[in-house]
């Protein structure tokens, strides 16, 4: 009743003339009229939110002010740490707060390595001027060498980051051509001065050699501690370009990745290349001409911090508003512009989707368990499209997934993030690379998986030849170790390229080898051999002619489907009894023989008998005839016999589990 009354009174009063107009004169007086609708409940009038600091100061940068740039660097040369230090020095975080800001999954924290390429904007005075910076942290791993020229394309220039103590490594010369040829400015830093170890004036002859860098540009810093880190700002506004666009054109922007968020769908981090795009517009997709309404755009600051537009030149986050459910619609180096401009703008030049080069098969311990894992592997997806997916069945092991990666770091931090972030209980096939089969026909395929490998002899008569994948590495380590890496490369059967000394003491040595070689625990051996000196770096090379076939393993004459491999022809005597002794050691016995054999096609190549159980039918005779103890043992014989025809194998699933087990 009470609220009734409050209503009535507002109404009255609303409806009553103000202090100023009285009933003969028709107009109010200006100063009147203001009070009367600064007086009215603030409902009435429009709901604006307010502009904050941050977006006015952003608001009065011109384009000519904007710098996007990222760090380039071998792995573990101090990268993020370096980020850190930047985004503390600009003000965008606290000082001491946090460590790695960038690296946001735990496997990154957790291995010291980056894995996805995180982005930051920054604010930076200089002169007495506001700068926008745009930072991308990039991993140094070669496995994730589509993060790191996704991330080339949105940036005008680098810093190519050295640790003094080690010097130029494989990545490092990787990573720069990759920057040289999109063009990149490159700003020489070396890193880890502070060290007892440390090197500088060697770290900056190498990059003068290698790269025809000018040292006197060159920036030494220690991350860690902060040492002149202060210097290297100057020097990014100073020789790295800002970037091109026209704010007046119309809309273009450039999709340089996305992630999966469950109350937004997915969220595209984008470069705005031309005009300016805000809540409320609606885009159109040149890959997939779908149409979507702007629900938020922002910055990365260092989480997402929304803003009113963005314009051309900045790098930033937009989310749709009904969001767009299915990651596959994200597609990497896809065009966006507003709807009705699509005939004026041209696409921008899209980026290669990864190809997938190294493949394993995971299933759950527990086959009930099919679903979560499922489930699992579909949300680790979302944020990862370079991974493929494919479903598969085993006798053995039940339902699973026939998974392709871009290497075998990329695989085993994978297999990481579904054990830590998901709980997940899996056991993983030992890695395989693709084959190219070439019929006689004429046509190719490409086989993934060695189940579909054409071994039987009618099919073989069809085929013309088989040919599997070669690498080119660059190894690059001291030259005591010159003799060993050799050896290691010739076993692997690789074909030297070149040689070349890049300092007294340093070698960069090239090598093609066989993809299969490679993820066969190549990068072990070799760090193994050199102490941890070496380093590696590969590329694709090409397709060449092989012996390749395809190894089985045999329990009583049967395949057991989960354990089988291509495999080149002088590996499989080492590969086959290595198989059978150690399957053998996890095998119960059974009431009769159990032969596991390595067979490639009919022919047998390594074997091992586990003796089965027996009872002593020979306990209760004492002094028996010669031909009564015969039959008693010839009797057991035939049983045994009788009982392997129609017995099988059991095999115990914790025996799958520790033959696979790395």
């Amino acid at each position: 009743m009470r609220g009734c009354l409050q209503s009535v009174r507002w109404l009255t009063a609303a409806a009553r003339p103000p202090s100023g107009l009285s009933r003969s004169s028709p107009f109010p007086s200006p100063s009147s009229f203001r009070s009367f609708t600064t007086s009215l409940p603030r409902l009435a009038q429009p709901n604006r939110k307010p502009v904050s600091d941050l977006e006015r100061r952003i608001a009065e940068i011109p384009i000519e002010r904007f710098r996007n740039f990222c760090i380039v660097a071998h792995v573990d040369h101090g990268k993020s740490t370096l980020s850190d230090r930047l985004l503390e020095l600009t003000g965008t975080i606290r000082p001491g707060e946090n460590k790695q800001v960038l690296d946001k999954l735990d496997v990154e924290r957790e291995r010291g390595i980056t894995v996805k390429a995180q982005t930051c904007s920054m604010i930076y005075n200089h002169n007495g001027e506001d700068y926008l910076l745009h930072l991308i942290d990039t991993p140094g791993h070669v496995d994730f060498r589509a993060e790191v020229s996704r991330s080339y394309a949105s940036c005008g220039g680098a810093l190519l980051l050295v640790d003094a103590s080690q010097g130029v490594q494989a990545q490092t010369v990787a990573n720069f051509y990759l920057a040289f040829a999109q063009g990149l400015q490159l700003v020489p830093v070396i890193n880890k001065v502070d060290l007892p170890s440390a090197d500088p004036e060697r770290a900056l002859e190498q990059m003068k050699e290698t790269f025809e860098l000018d040292p006197k540009k060159a920036v030494l810093v220690s991350a860690k501690t902060g040492l002149n880190v202060g210097a290297l700002l100057p020097a990014v506004v100073e020789q790295i370009p800002a970037p091109v666009g026209d704010r007046t054109k119309p809309l273009r922007l450039l999709l340089v990745d996305s992630w999966y968020s469950a109350y937004k769908g997915v969220i595209l981090l984008v470069r705005v290349f031309d005009g300016e795009i805000k809540a409320g517009d609606q885009v159109v997709s040149f890959a997939t001409g779908l149409k979507y309404f702007v629900g938020e755009v922002g910055i990365m600051y260092p989480s997402e911090t929304p803003q009113s537009v963005l314009r051309a030149g900045q790098v930033g986050y937009i989310y749709f508003n009904p969001g767009m459910k299915r990651s596959q619609e994200a597609k990497v180096g896809d065009t966006f512009t507003k709807v009705g401009s699509e005939r004026l703008v041209k696409p921008l030049p899209g980026f290669e989707e990864p190809k997938s080069m190294v493949f394993v098969a995971a299933y759950p311990v527990d086959s009930s368990d099919f679903p979560h894992l499922e489930d699992s592997v579909n949300q680790l997806l979302l944020n990862d499209r370079s991974i493929t997916v494919q479903k598969e069945s085993s006798e053995a092991l039940g339902a699973g997934f026939r998974l392709g990666f871009l290497g075998t770091l990329h695989c085993s931090v994978f297999e990481d993030r579904l054990r830590q972030e998901h709980g997940a209980s899996i056991i993983i096939t030992p890695p395989s690379v693709p084959c190219k089969v070439i019929w006689k026909e004429g046509k190719e395929t490409i086989v993934t998986n060695p189940a579909d490998f054409p071994d039987d002899d009618n099919v073989r008569m069809k085929v013309e030849e088989l040919q599997e994948p070669y690498v080119l590495a660059t190894l690059t380590f001291p030259e005591e170790y010159l003799g060993k890496i050799m050896e290691l490369c010739e076993s692997n059967r690789g074909e030297q390229k070149s040689l070349e000394f890049f300092t007294a003491t340093q070698v960069i040595l090239k090598y093609e080898l066989p993809l299969a070689q490679l993820v066969d625990d190549f990068f072990g051996k070799l760090k193994g051999s050199t102490k941890g000196y070496a380093s590696l770096d590969y590329e694709e090379s090409s397709w060449r002619r092989s012996q390749i076939v395809k190894l089985q393993l045999l329990v009583n004459k049967e395949p057991v489907d989960a354990v089988s491999r291509v495999v080149h022809s002088s590996q499989v005597d080492r590969l086959g009894r290595q198989w059978v002794s150690k399957f053998k050691e996890h095998v119960d016995r059974q009431m009769f023989e159990v032969i596991i054999q390595a067979a490639v096609g009919r022919r047998v190549v390594a074997r091992e008998t586990i003796k089965p159980f027996r009872k002593d039918v020979l306990a209760k005779l004492h002094a028996s005839d010669v031909s009564r103890r015969r039959k008693l043992l010839e009797k057991q014989k035939e049983g045994k016999k009788r009982m392997k025809s129609v017995g099988n194998v059991v095999i115990e699933h914790k025996a799958f589990q520790a033959f696979l087990a790395k």
